[in-house]
């Protein structure tokens, strides 16, 4: 790649993928100089459009991505941080963008995408995805990167890419996230939404099952794959959400290693007294006391092998 076409590129990311008689190409979005600092990146995408006049477009080939990459001075990853959902990745997301050396990429679309596109699209071409949303600035030296939830079962195919690179775990007991769940679920809480082969499931199992059966046959499948992992991973790292908000981001840059300044820390603290996706709400919950329900006694039984695997 020449310098103009390096110049002309900066700024643009790779956001959508898309199949045009078969053949896989890429929407491009320009984002200015904004950081990505919303709890979830499609939120990041839309005040991106701004920018665009909500229809500038430029499209190639995603053929090319590993090509115009290999131009690219950009930040490695620090950690991938894996999570069974409603478990605090988002505030730690969130907490970590405080620090403007991180650059922290949250649920992002275009990485899901290719994730899940089949064997058509090779994995590697994440790689180079992933240097054009973390380009090299004097100030950024950090990158961490929130995958979906789901995306804990592309743990090979993420592992074969980066082996030397953190894998953090964040989990929770089963039955809090449920509740989460049955308040507002997210997409893998809904029965057929995601593939459900890539959970291991029949696709006529699913079209029967009880959404509660199913969202606790889900964390199973999450629980069941921490633990497997955790095996035979030295770089794995599990954090359970009780350990609080602030412990959590500490652990991850200690793993990391990371520094984290003074001035930040004191954001941080403030910043984790309130609610993840209403950040101007003060987060309260009450601990759950009933017994673990039936649906979700399997998931459960999985967390507490995770804890004394961990305490071991």
């Amino acid at each position: 790649m020449d310098g103009n076409i390096a110049s002309a590129l900066a700024n643009w990311i790779p956001y959508k993928l898309f199949f045009e008689e078969g053949r896989p190409n890429c929407e491009w979005l320009y984002t200015g100089n904004e950081d990505f600092i919303e709890p979830f990146f499609d939120q990041t995408i839309t005040k991106c459009w701004q920018l665009n006049n909500y229809g500038r477009k430029s499209i190639s080939s995603i053929d090319i991505l590993p090509q115009w990459a290999n131009d690219i001075e950009s930040v490695p990853p620090s950690a991938f941080i894996f999570h069974v959902s409603r478990c605090g990745s988002t505030l730690a997301s969130q907490l970590l963008s405080l620090d403007r050396t991180n650059i922290v990429l949250s649920e992002v679309p275009f990485f899901d995408a290719l994730l899940r596109s089949g064997k058509d699209i090779p994995t590697q071409l994440l790689q180079a995805a992933i240097s054009f949303y973390a380009p090299v600035k004097d100030y950024r030296k950090h990158l961490f990167i929130k995958t979906d939830s789901w995306h804990i079962f592309f743990y090979k195919q993420l592992r074969e890419l980066y082996p030397q690179t953190p894998f953090i775990l964040l989990y929770r007991r089963p039955d809090e996230v449920m509740r989460s769940q049955q308040k507002q679920k997210g997409l893998h809480a809904v029965p057929g939404l995601i593939e459900p082969a890539l959970f291991g499931f029949d696709e006529n199992e699913v079209l029967h099952m009880h959404p509660n059966e199913y969202i606790g046959k889900v964390l199973e499948k999450y629980f069941q794959a921490f633990l497997r992992i955790l095996q035979e991973d030295a770089l794995a790292v599990p954090i359970n959400y009780s350990e609080g908000p602030v412990a959590m981001v500490e652990k991850i840059a200690r793993v990391c290693g990371v520094s984290i300044a003074n001035a930040d820390m004191e954001k941080i603290k403030d910043r984790a007294l309130y609610h993840a996706k209403r950040p101007h709400q003060v987060f309260a919950e009450e601990a759950i006391r009933d017994p673990v329900p039936a649906w979700c006694q399997a998931a459960y039984e999985k967390y507490e092998a995770l804890e004394s695997s961990k305490n071991s």
